[in-house]
């Protein structure tokens, strides 16, 4: 192979793998605004609401309904979070601790199966916030200074 082939064949793999990162921030993309308006529309407004589900849940949970409010606000944030392209990998950092939490609050003391869904949510923002790690780290080091 000559020095002009490798040169070539070296061109089109790293063309290759741009063209495939950018489908893959395209698809986090997609998936980052709909698990936003998820989490903002049909999660963390019916906490503020008081909708009823939501008052039996955490009434079920036994912390206080201080617990719905607090967990309506982290969501909320992360919503936004996740939409603002420099913060979307600190959000989704949090927001893998909040389905941590909600997938064991869900086999601890509500119903086990509904567990699934933090934890495919949460694959889902690990996915996100190791594609903004460069961002995510930029911010801490400018939090640091």
């Amino acid at each position: 192979m000559s020095t002009q082939s490798v040169s070539t064949h070296t061109l089109t793999t790293a063309q290759a793998a741009t063209g495939e990162s950018r489908t893959l921030r395209k698809a986090l993309w997609a998936a980052q605004i709909l698990l936003a308006a998820f989490l903002l529309v049909a999660s963390a407004l019916p906490k503020f609401a008081g909708e009823a589900n939501a008052v039996e849940t955490f009434a079920k949970i036994g912390w206080g309904q201080w617990l719905r409010y607090a967990t309506g606000a982290v969501e909320a944030a992360g919503a936004i979070g996740l939409v603002v392209p420099r913060l979307a990998g600190l959000a989704a950092t949090g927001l893998i601790g909040l389905m941590g939490g909600a997938a064991l609050t869900q086999i601890l003391v509500l119903e086990p199966a509904w567990a699934l869904l933090p934890a495919a949510f949460a694959v889902v923002f690990a996915a996100v916030a190791w594609d903004r790690r460069a961002e995510s780290r930029e911010i801490l080091r400018t939090l640091k200074r």
